[in-house]
């Protein structure tokens, strides 16, 4: 079944068809972005994550990115890599979980103030499936802020993804949203001179 009318199941395949866990298994204690696009990550989180909330960090590793200041009540981090999970000291708890080949979350209704995907988007083969758990988990009217940039690792991002420019990647992951039932869906752009571009999407469990 696509994950979006009018695309074709083949638009989310990917060159290298090993399973991700698998291309996962061992630590990248290395940051995806440069100074700049972390830096606006940040700026958006601090705008729209409550700083005493209980947050989601999605598709997680050893770092996360949130605003040093924030005093958050939980923050849960999932990835593919028990050993950069284990590292992240913004993370309260975490789990290990192939979003491909089960898109359900093992966490309860109504549980989250926020939650946050960064730099990953683009290896979700059912992203609306996946978003749809967000925001199930999501309380009303909490935001789920999806950020990236233009790097990733070509073989592993779906094929769609890497036939768009920047502004089109965000009216999909916009897309992508709006299939899932999210609302209030915005856009942000840092797209400095020179430097990594750094773009989100913000929506809104309903």
């Amino acid at each position: 079944m696509s994950q979006l009318p009018n695309l074709p199941d083949h638009a989310f395949d990917k060159l290298d068809n090993e399973p991700d866990p698998q291309f996962c298994d061992f630590p990248r204690f290395v940051t995806h972005i440069d100074d700049g696009a972390i830096a606006a990550v940040t700026s958006v989180y601090r705008a729209f994550l409550p700083a005493d909330g209980t947050i989601l960090d999605l598709m997680s590793s050893w770092i996360s990115h949130l605003p040093a200041e924030a005093a958050y009540a939980e923050v849960v981090g999932h990835g593919l890599n028990a050993e950069e999970l284990a590292a992240n000291p913004r993370l309260t708890r975490w789990f290990v979980q192939d979003l491909n080949a089960d898109p359900i979350l093992p966490l309860p209704n109504s549980t989250f103030d926020g939650a946050g995907l960064c730099v990953s988007v683009q290896y979700l083969q059912r992203p609306v499936d996946v978003f749809r758990e967000v925001a199930r988990v999501l309380k009303p009217g909490a935001p789920f802020i999806v950020s990236f940039s233009n790097r990733c690792f070509p073989t592993k991002a779906v094929r769609i993804w890497q036939g768009l420019d920047g502004p089109q990647q965000q009216r999909l992951v916009a897309a992508y949203m709006d299939a899932a039932g999210l609302t209030g869906i915005d856009g942000y752009a840092h797209t400095p001179a020179g430097g990594d571009p750094l773009r989100a999407v913000i929506g809104k469990a309903a």
